[in-house]
C-alpha cells in the first residue's frame, strides 16, 4: 500500500501501544500522518497547548534515557499537559508493586496515560487488558515502537515514499531491529537484514514480520547493503559494555565509507542513538552528508505528540 495514496482519518481504535506487531498498515499510516501534521504545526509556530490542556501523563522508566525522556517531557509540555516521573525498579515489583494497581490508582488521580520504558512486554500486555488509561511502551527488551515510527516517518520525509524503498539493517539483532523490520515490511518496504550468527533477530519476530512480506536475511553485510536506499545500524553496547572479543567479532559489521559505497547512489544512513563512533559506525559516516540521525532524533518529539494526540481521549 502506497502511503501517498492513503487518505487519513486521523483516528485509530487503539487504546495502547506496546508493539507495532499489533498495528495494521493503515493504523501505522494514521500515526505517520498525525506526526506530519503536528510537525507542520510546530514549524509554523502554531500553538497546540490546548490539545492536552491540564492533562497529566505519568512516566515510569526502568532505565535511563536522555533523548527519549526529553522528547516525551517537552512534547507533553507543548501539548499543554504535565509530566510526572515515577520511580520504577524490579526490586519494587518483586516487593509487591505492580503496574495494575499503579494504573488503577493513577487513573483515579486523573492521569491521562502512562508512558513506560524497560518494563517487560508480558507484564505490559497483561496490564493493558485491565488498564482504564492508555499504556505507551517507549522501549523495552522486545521492541521500540516509538523509535520505529520515528524512523518510518523520517524515511517518508526524506525519500518521499515508503513503498519499495530498500532498507538494510546491519548489526546486532536487538529490539530496535525487531521493531524496525515489522514496521518497514508493513509499509511496503524491501527489507534486508545482516546480523552476526551470535546476535540474530528472534525467530518469532521474523516469523511475524514475514507474514506481511519477504525479508532477505544474511550474515553478510555487503550482501544486505547492496543497492539499499537506507543503511541502518544500532548501538552495540547500550547499557552493556562490549568485551574485546565482541569488538573483534562485530568489526565486520561496522558501517563505514566502503560499505556505504555498496548502497544505492544517495543512500541515507540511520542510527537510533546513542552511537559509538569507531565501533558500529565510523565518524565519517555518522557525521557525514548522508547521515540523517539528527533528523531521526528531532522527529521523535513529534512522534511522541502524535501518539498522545491519537490515544489520549
Amino acid at each position: 500500500m502506497d502511503i501517498n495514496l492513503y487518505t487519513p482519518a486521523y483516528h485509530i481504535n487503539r487504546k495502547h501501544i506496546i508493539k507495532l506487531t499489533d498495528y495494521s498498515t493503515e493504523e501505522i499510516f494514521e500515526l505517520l500522518f498525525a506526526i506530519r501534521s503536528l510537525k507542520a504545526k510546530f514549524i509554523a509556530h502554531e500553538s497546540t497547548e490546548n490539545v492536552l490542556k491540564d492533562t497529566t501523563i505519568a512516566l515510569i522508566f526502568g532505565d535511563t534515557s536522555i533523548r527519549t525522556r526529553s522528547a516525551i517531557e517537552i512534547g507533553i509540555h507543548q501539548l499543554g499537559g504535565y509530566a510526572i516521573n515515577l520511580p520504577y525498579s524490579q526490586e519494587d515489583m518483586e516487593a509487591g508493586e505492580n503496574i495494575k494497581d499503579i494504573a488503577d490508582v493513577l487513573s483515579r488521580y486523573g492521569v491521562g496515560a502512562i508512558i513506560t520504558r524497560g518494563i517487560p512486554e508480558k507484564d505490559l500486555m497483561s496490564y493493558c487488558a485491565i488498564s482504564k488509561i492508555p499504556i505507551i511502551n517507549s522501549s523495552n527488551a522486545d521492541e521500540i515502537p516509538l523509535q520505529t515510527l520515528c524512523d518510518l516517518f523520517t524515511i517518508w520525509e526524506k525519500v518521499g515514499h515508503l513503498e519499495d524503498v530498500k532498507l538494510a539493517y546491519v548489526g546486532k539483532g536487538d529490539n530496535n531491529a525487531a521493531s524496525l523490520i515489522s514496521g518497514a515490511i508493513k509499509c511496503g518496504m524491501q527489507v534486508s537484514v545482516a546480523t552476526p550468527p551470535k546476535y540474530p533477530i528472534k525467530q518469532e519476530k521474523i516469523r511475524l514480520a514475514t507474514q506481511y512480506g519477504p525479508i532477505h536475511i544474511t550474515t553478510d553485510p555487503h550482501e544486505a547493503v547492496e543497492g539499499a536506499d537506507i543503511v541502518y545500524t544500532d548501538c552495540y553496547s547500550y547499557h552493556t559494555p562490549l568485551t574485546d572479543e565482541d569488538r573483534k567479532y562485530l568489526a565486520p559489521y561496522q558501517i563505514n565509507e566502503e560499505l556505504m559505497r555498496e548502497a544505492a547512489r544517495g543512500a541515507y544512513f540511520m542510527h537510533a542513538l546513542p552511537a559509538n563512533r569507531g565501533t558500529e559506525v565510523t565518524e565519517a559516516v555518522i557525521d557525514g552528508p548522508r547521515s540523517i540521525v539528527l533528523d531521526q532524533a528531532y522527529n521523535k518529539l513529534h512522534v511522541v505528540k502524535a501518539i498522545l494526540v491519537m490515544l489520549v481521549k
